[in-house]
C-alpha cells in the first residue's frame, strides 16, 4: 500500500512535472489565469495521461521499438480527441475558454515523457497510478499559480470579488505575471527541496 502512495506522491513532489523536471510550461503559463481553467485543464490531461498510459503499458509487449513513439502520439491524440470533442459538447464554455490549449494536450511533453520513461515499461496497474500521480501534480501545479495570479491580478477567485474597492495588479495576469510568479514558485520549490536535503543529512 505505501509503494502505491509512493508511486501516486511522486508527482507531487519528488517529480512534480512542472516545478522539478521543468515541462508543460506552455499550458501551465497559458491557462493559469483563473483557477477554473486551471481545475479544466488538469482534469483533462489527469485523463489523456492515464488514458495513455493504460493502453501503451497493455501494447508495451507488442509495440516495435523502433515505431514506438509514432504509436504513443497516436493513442494520445485519440485520448485528446475524446476531451477535445466531449468538452465541445458538454462544457461549450470551458471549451471556449481554454481554446487550442485543449487540442495542444497531444503534444505536452509531460503525457509522452510518461509513456516513454514508464507506461512502456511497467504494469497497467503502476501506469495508473503513474498518470494519476503526474496528472495530480500538474493540477496542482495549474491551481496553486492560477490562484496566486487571479487574486493578484484580477482580485477575484472562482470569479467573485474579494475585497471590493481594492485595486488589482493588472500585470499578474499578463505573461509578465506568469513569469514572475512561476519563478517565485520555482524558487520556493528549491529552498524547501535544499532545506530538506540538508535536514535528511544531519539525521
Amino acid at each position: 500500500m505505501n509503494n502505491y502512495f509512493k508511486e501516486i506522491f511522486k508527482g507531487v513532489w519528488e517529480k512534480n512535472p512542472t516545478f522539478v523536471l521543468g515541462i508543460g510550461m506552455c499550458a501551465t503559463l497559458a491557462v493559469s489565469v483563473s483557477i477554473s481553467n486551471a481545475l479544466w485543464m488538469g482534469v483533462a490531461t489527469t485523463f489523456v495521461l492515464i488514458g495513455s498510459n493504460i493502453l501503451v503499458s497493455a501494447i508495451r509487449n507488442i509495440t516495435p521499438s523502433h515505431i514506438r513513439i509514432p504509436i504513443f502520439i497516436i493513442i494520445i491524440a485519440a485520448f485528446t480527441t475524446i476531451v477535445d470533442l466531449a468538452l465541445k459538447a458538454y462544457q461549450p464554455s470551458v471549451y471556449k475558454s481554454l481554446g487550442i490549449f485543449i487540442p495542444l494536450i497531444v503534444v505536452n511533453c509531460i503525457i509522452l515523457g510518461r509513456a516513454e520513461e514508464f507506461a512502456a515499461k511497467n504494469t497497467i496497474f503502476n501506469s495508473i497510478l503513474d498518470g494519476l500521480g503526474m496528472g495530480l501534480g500538474f493540477t496542482l501545479n495549474l491551481s496553486v499559480l492560477s490562484i496566486i495570479r487571479e487574486i493578484t491580478g484580477a482580485n477575484k477567485l472562482l470569479g467573485y470579488q474579494l475585497i471590493p474597492g481594492m485595486k488589482p495588479a493588472l500585470l499578474m495576469i499578463l505573461a509578465p505575471g506568469a513569469f514572475f510568479t512561476l519563478g517565485l514558485l520555482l524558487w520556493g520549490m528549491n529552498v524547501i527541496k535544499a532545506r530538506t536535503a540538508r535536514f535528511k543529512q544531519t539525521e
